[in-house]
């Protein structure tokens, strides 16, 4: 029997859940608060640019293609995708950088010329990473995290030493490396994980494998065109999508969601899925009473970083910049301490900038250049005019020494974004741009729950729950949760919403 579902969010992890239970027979409609799909991954044009507001960096491409594929579509008909090449490049000082060729055999090479021998290590630690990636996605990740139990079985417990779930990320990588440039390379894809490498799992490292052998991708136009398949693909799917429309609260009789007052009126429904920031739904759109975790839970949450970021508009072309841009002429314990350890804003942050143009024509005008630069901090921060001004003038001096360039007086177009337009954009908890911290007590079932502990018909998808941040894991986070909905009708369970 169909259910009419309502799907709070329209980013990926709300869009994901709402195609899949589309397909399996329901009646969906999703609201977002913003007036284009995507969530975190709208973009917006000012003066021939194109910005992505959040995410640029494309990993992980067989995820979203295999979602399109279980759906009977090919994502290649949607946009174009390029594997970047190199992947990246890592700035050490003016004139001390490293490009990451796209080839493994080339990285390995690198490496080589590096420290001597650390090419056939990496060989290893990679065949080490491969497994955990392959081992997670297949085992762990399309869990939803409801009870111990689902980690209780022959498969998942062979792997578990394999996994390196006890071990520090850093204590694993020093096994291998010792040159502080290489060392930085491999911990870097775990910086927004929300803790330090000694605290984060070395099961983490199957984000290298992700990174080194999965590769670097850009969908042409921006990360964007990914939030516009998605909403395409919803469409094709019978999905109705009200844009414009913010909820303002969920109406809860007893022990069931009857529907939720919006922007544009009350929107009656079966099942409630949110796709919204957690803490927002749990605390603000539900009655007080009907929690389904108390203040002091949230608060005792670790939450990984938020950051601050600046989108520039330069007539004209700037030298030596790639793609992707990791400044790392700073400390980087020093940052990931006024992140993790006692929360402050940063005297010599490390910083990423992204320059799209270089890859792509259409994101700004003939000869010009599109720049979008993130410092990660720590949540909660105060955020003043005066700090954008700071730190905007710290990363254009850095970038400028590096190009040997001075493009300040070219900037056409600037706007910066943090702590208080997450809260205001996103209702995000604390101000946090990654959601919870990737640390070993809030894995799996130790995340917030997918389903309401009291109320039957109301579940919950995206970054705060499970398997946690980032848009690959959005999307098996909306499918997963559909899944679990259908289940619940349909599958083996047969318990009635």
């Amino acid at each position: 029997m169909s259910q009419n579902v309502l799907v709070i969010g329209a980013g990926f992890a709300g869009l994901s859940a709402a195609i899949t239970l589309a397909r399996q027979g329901h009646h969906v409609t999703v609201v977002e608060k913003h007036a284009t799909p995507g969530g975190r991954a709208r973009a917006f044009s000012e003066k021939g640019f194109t910005f992505d507001m959040g995410p640029s960096w494309y990993w992980m491409p067989e995820v979203a293609a295999d979602f399109f594929k279980r759906n009977d579509r090919c994502i290649e008909d949607y946009f174009s995708l390029i594997r970047l090449d190199p992947s990246y490049q890592v700035i050490f000082g003016k004139d001390d950088s490293i490009l990451l060729p796209a080839a493994f055999s080339e990285i390995c090479q690198l490496f080589d010329s590096i420290e001597s021998g650390s090419g056939e290590k990496l060989r290893q630690f990679m065949a080490e990473a491969e497994y955990k990636y392959k081992t997670a996605m297949k085992t762990y990740i399309s869990k939803p995290g409801l009870r111990i139990g689902e980690l209780c079985n022959v498969e998942v417990l062979q792997s578990f030493l394999k996994m390196d779930m006890l071990q520090s990320f850093r204590h694993h990588v020093k096994h291998y490396f010792k040159d502080e440039r290489l060392l930085r390379i491999i911990e870097f894809p775990i910086l927004f994980l929300g803790a330090t490498a000694d605290k984060i799992p070395a099961m983490y490292s199957m984000m290298n494998y992700a990174d080194m052998q999965l590769g670097t991708w850009y969908p042409k136009g921006g990360m964007a065109q990914l939030a516009w398949a998605f909403n395409k693909l919803a469409t094709e799917s019978g999905v109705k999508l009200c844009l414009n429309t913010e909820v303002e609260k969920l109406e809860v009789v007893k022990d069931k969601v009857l529907g939720a007052y919006t922007s544009k009126g009350f929107f009656s429904a079966d099942v409630v899925v949110s796709g919204a920031d957690y803490h927002h739904t749990d605390r603000q759109l539900l009655p007080a009473d009907k929690s389904n975790y108390s203040a002091a839970y949230w608060d005792k949450r670790t939450m990984a970083p938020s950051c601050l970021i600046y989108y520039i508009g330069v007539n004209r072309k700037i030298p030596r910049l790639q793609h992707h841009n990791l400044f790392f002429e700073h400390d980087l314990q020093q940052h990931a301490a006024s992140i993790y350890t006692k929360p402050s804003w940063p005297t010599h942050p490390l910083f990423y900038l992204c320059c799209p143009s270089k890859t792509d024509a259409t994101v700004a005008p003939a000869g010009m250049e599109n720049l979008f630069y993130l410092i990660p901090t720590a949540p909660g921060l105060e955020d003043t005019p005066a700090i954008r001004e700071q730190y905007l003038k710290q990363v254009l001096a850095e970038t400028a020494a590096y190009c040997n360039d001075k493009f300040e007086q070219d900037i056409i177009y600037c706007r910066s974004y943090a702590y208080s337009d997450f809260i205001s954009d996103y209702h995000a908890y604390k101000g946090n741009a990654y959601g919870l911290a990737n640390t070993l007590g809030q894995t799996a079932f130790l995340k917030p729950s997918i389903r309401h502990k009291k109320i039957k018909n109301l579940f919950f998808t995206g970054q705060l729950t499970v398997p946690g941040p980032g848009v690959p894991p959005a999307i098996l986070s909306g499918e997963m949760v559909a899944n679990y909905i259908s289940s619940l009708k349909f599958g083996k369970h047969e318990v009635t919403i």
